[in-house]
C-alpha cells in the first residue's frame, strides 16, 4: 500500500505531539512537516505536493476555513478543533472528516481510513489514443503492431482496410469507421468516405486531392472543409 502523505497545520504545541504521536502508530501515514499557521503551509505547498491536511480552524495571520478556500486543487482535509460550529461549513468545502477535541485515537483512525480507501480507489489515469504511439491490428491471424509515425494512409477495402506505412502495406478484417476511432485524431484526418490520411505525412493538397508520399488520394466532397482546416 502506498503511504499517504501528510501535513499538520496547527498552533497548539499539545495538539500538533497528540497527531504526531496519532501518525506515528498508523502504517499507511507518513508526516511531511508541521506549520504553526496557514501562511507557511501556504508557501510550502507552492513547491510541494500532500495526500492530507489536518487542519486547525482558528489558526493566526489566516483562520483554517479561508486557508481551505484559497486552495485551487486541494488535497484531502481532515479538520481538527474544539468548536463543533464550524462542521457543517468544513463539510461544504468537501472536507474529509471533522475531528473534535480532544480527539480519541480510535476516531483519527476511522477518520484517516477514510483518506486511505479514497486513494486506493481512485481510478489511475489510462493511457488513451493521443498518448500512444502505435496499435496493434489483427493481420493474418495475429496482432501487428504498427507506429503511427509509419502509415502514411489507410483505404477502405470493402470488409477490410489496407493501411500503407513507409515499409508495407498491412490488411486487416475491420472497418474504415473502427479504425477512425482507434486514432488519434490530432495525426490522422479521414478526407474521403475510403481513405483516411496522415496530417504530417500530406505532401501537397488542393480542394479535390491530397498528395501523400508521391499518391494522390481523393477529397470528398463532404470532407472539403476538412482540408481547409489543414
Amino acid at each position: 500500500m502506498s503511504k499517504v502523505k501528510c501535513i499538520i497545520v496547527e498552533d497548539e504545541p499539545l495538539a500538533v505531539k497528540v497527531l504526531t504521536d496519532y501518525i506515528a502508530q498508523v502504517q499507511f501515514l507518513e508526516l511531511q512537516s508541521t506549520f504553526k499557521d496557514a501562511i507557511l503551509a501556504t508557501n510550502w505547498l507552492r513547491t510541494n505536493s500532500t495526500d492530507l491536511i489536518f487542519l486547525d480552524i482558528h489558526l493566526p495571520k489566516l483562520k483554517g476555513m479561508a486557508f481551505l478556500k484559497t486552495l485551487i486543487h486541494s488535497p484531502a482535509v481532515i479538520i481538527t478543533t474544539a468548536y463543533h460550529q464550524y462542521a457543517v461549513e468544513g463539510f461544504e468545502l468537501n472536507v474529509t472528516d471533522y475531528l473534535l477535541k480532544p480527539i480519541e485515537f480510535e476516531r483519527f483512525l476511522t477518520a484517516v481510513n477514510k483518506v486511505s480507501i479514497a486513494k486506493t480507489t481512485t481510478p489511475q489515469p489510462t493511457e488513451t489514443a493521443d498518448a500512444k504511439d502505435y496499435l496493434f491490428l489483427n493481420v493474418q491471424k495475429k496482432k501487428v503492431k504498427i507506429l503511427f509515425s509509419e502509415i502514411l494512409y489507410i483505404e477502405s477495402q470493402r470488409e477490410y482496410i489496407k493501411i500503407i506505412t513507409a515499409k508495407k502495406e498491412y490488411l486487416s478484417k475491420m472497418g474504415t469507421n473502427e479504425i477512425e476511432e482507434l486514432l488519434p485524431s490530432n495525426l490522422f484526418r479521414r478526407i474521403h468516405r475510403s481513405f483516411i490520411v496522415s496530417v504530417k505525412k500530406i505532401d501537397s493538397y488542393t480542394a479535390e486531392e491530397v498528395e501523400v508520399n508521391g499518391i494522390s488520394i481523393p477529397v470528398g466532397r463532404d470532407y472539403r472543409n476538412i482540408i481547409k482546416d489543414l
